[in-house]
């Protein structure tokens, strides 16, 4: 059809599109003067009561608490942003961490801070301490140590706040194993410069070790395992990243793995102030060479540990035990705090081989000569040290 039998078609379609956009703009600005008014305007809507049902807060870090008002809005706690945020004045609410709340919906504003301010509505909640193993650790004469999968399985539990006296809903730790184990370390966020050792691993149970760095983890515990697997591992990759890993490893002649796993012993092996010099004796060691010999990786392969060991569990062939092996373990035997992944790659100038701690208040000497560090260990025993608890 020629233009000059009538309009064309393409008239209709952009007065249509923008009547369209005009209509859109109308509701959004409506609904923004709606919120505005139900939020800032006479008398602070408000819900009555603590609210029914159950509803997840999110707070993020930098949150304001105006911020947060909005986030409780936008799943339906409170009736209006301002009356949270004059309810909560003063509160310790002004100050909420970053992380996971349960709250229920159609609260009262008075009633969403006391929510907040009660710590069993917090969730989703992890502190790894440094050190810690993704399994359960059995110590002779001590508590047994919760391991980071069962730490992870523990934040995931939530509460039915209908129904508070009954048993929480909780992930089971086996669920994250199989997670761990069974899906492809890419899509668990395993770094690139620890794909091929993960996917290696002599046991796929623990082939993420020392891939979750120590430090407080907020996790969404109605998320998959496999989704707080993977936030778990970028966020941890992150801070391993910040401290220089991969241009340090170049350095000390390491991969980036292979310093993670040193850092593991690190922090298994010494104390904080003497971290660079354990760093120190490692890399001597290795470049010797000879073995390292520490009764941290016998142990990491025991069902029972202790800081002495015996001759059959040092004589006994692991993949870490490196009493029985040339160079470092396998991996990491633990996860590193940045303390020691620094120390490790700035470790301090020595020529030590051998460290012993001495006593009970963790002094430790260093030598580089057998001799010496053969009474420097006597001086251990006799002071309790090394002694068995078994």
């Amino acid at each position: 059809m020629s233009a000059a039998r009538g309009r064309p078609r393409t008239g209709g379609t952009t007065r249509f599109l923008l009547f369209a956009a005009v209509i859109g703009v109308v509701v959004a600005f409506g609904f923004m003067a709606f919120r505005n008014v139900n939020n800032q305007v006479g008398a602070a809507p408000d819900f009555e009561g603590p609210g029914s049902g159950n509803a997840l807060l999110h707070v993020e870090a930098g949150d304001s608490l105006g911020i947060v008002g909005d986030r409780l809005y936008d799943i339906g706690t409170i009736a209006s942003t301002r009356a949270f945020t004059s309810a909560a004045a003063g509160t310790s609410v002004e100050g909420i961490q970053p992380g996971y709340y349960q709250v229920q919906q159609e609260m009262s504003a008075a009633a969403a801070v006391e929510a907040l301010s009660d710590p069993q509505n917090r969730v989703g909640f992890i502190d790894v301490k440094p050190g810690a193993r993704l399994l359960d650790t059995v110590v002779v004469g001590g508590d047994p140590e919760k391991g980071i999968y069962t730490l992870i399985a523990e934040a995931t539990c939530t509460r039915d706040l209908d129904a508070p006296d009954n048993d929480p809903t909780c992930r089971h730790p086996n669920e994250i194993v199989d997670a761990a184990v069974q899906v492809d370390p890419a899509a668990l966020g395993v770094p690139e410069w620890a794909i091929n050792e993960v996917q290696a691993a002599p046991d796929p149970v623990r082939r993420l070790e020392g891939l979750i760095s120590p430090g407080v983890h907020n996790i969404d515990p109605s998320a998959e395992p496999v989704e707080i697997l993977r936030q778990l591992i970028v966020s941890s990759t992150a801070s391993y990243d910040s401290t220089g890993l991969v241009p340090a490893s170049e350095q000390i002649g390491l991969t980036p793995y292979q310093v993670v796993t040193a850092a593991s012993l690190v922090e298994k092996e010494g104390t904080l102030e003497d971290f660079d010099k354990v760093a120190r004796v490692i890399l001597n060691r290795l470049d010797a060479p000879m073995q390292l010999q520490f009764d941290s990786t016998v142990n990491y392969a025991l069902a029972d540990q202790e800081i002495a060991t015996t001759d059959a569990d040092r004589g006994a062939r692991t993949p870490w035990n490196t009493y029985a092996m040339d160079g470092l373990p396998y991996g990491p035997i633990g996860s590193p705090g940045l303390d020691a992944l620094r120390a490790m790659e700035n470790p301090a100038e020595g020529p030590w081989l051998y460290f012993v701690t001495v006593d009970m208040n963790g002094t430790t000497v260093f030598t580089d000569n057998y001799p010496e560090h053969e009474q420097n260990q006597s001086l251990a025993i006799a002071n309790g040290v090394l002694a068995s608890g078994r």
